[in-house]
């Protein structure tokens, strides 16, 4: 094999290489985009005012293993903080794309047996966390 076959293989396995990184995602940790909408599904329900419902999406359906939601001040000095919601999922759970606040998913259960999701109040910041095997994700929401 001369210089110069030696050089145009090291230059194609260069070329392979550089484009498997910037090109396709192999290196790149998987990730998710969570959003977030108010919806108030019955306007007219009059007992106590509208009653309000919170609606997160995530970009493609997801097996979660573990969902949080916990507010930002008591995160932001206290990492253990007590979550307001907090589903986990021993087995499998099913693929889910939008959810509801407090909603029970298919194959996941609330961390503490018992407990349920607390009501979230107006104007204050909240952390929602959710991990789909590898796969995590935060998104930070407030209710107006």
């Amino acid at each position: 094999m001369t210089k110069k076959n030696l050089l145009l293989i090291l230059f194609a396995i260069a070329l392979a290489f550089v484009y498997a990184i910037w090109f396709t995602d192999w290196f790149r940790p998987a990730t998710v985009q969570i959003f977030h909408t108010n919806r108030n599904p019955r306007p007219n329900l009059r007992r106590g005012g509208p009653m309000q419902s919170l609606i997160f999406g995530v970009n493609h359906p997801l097996r979660f293993t573990e969902l949080k939601v916990v507010p930002l001040t008591g995160f932001s000095t206290n990492k253990n903080v007590v979550p307001l919601w907090h589903l986990i999922s021993d087995s499998n759970s099913v693929p889910v794309k939008s959810f509801y606040y407090g909603q029970l998913i298919g194959g996941m259960r609330p961390a503490m047996k018992g407990v349920r999701p607390e009501t979230l109040e107006t104007n204050v910041t909240y952390r929602l966390f959710i991990t789909a095997g590898k796969i995590k994700g935060e998104h930070d929401f407030e209710l107006k």
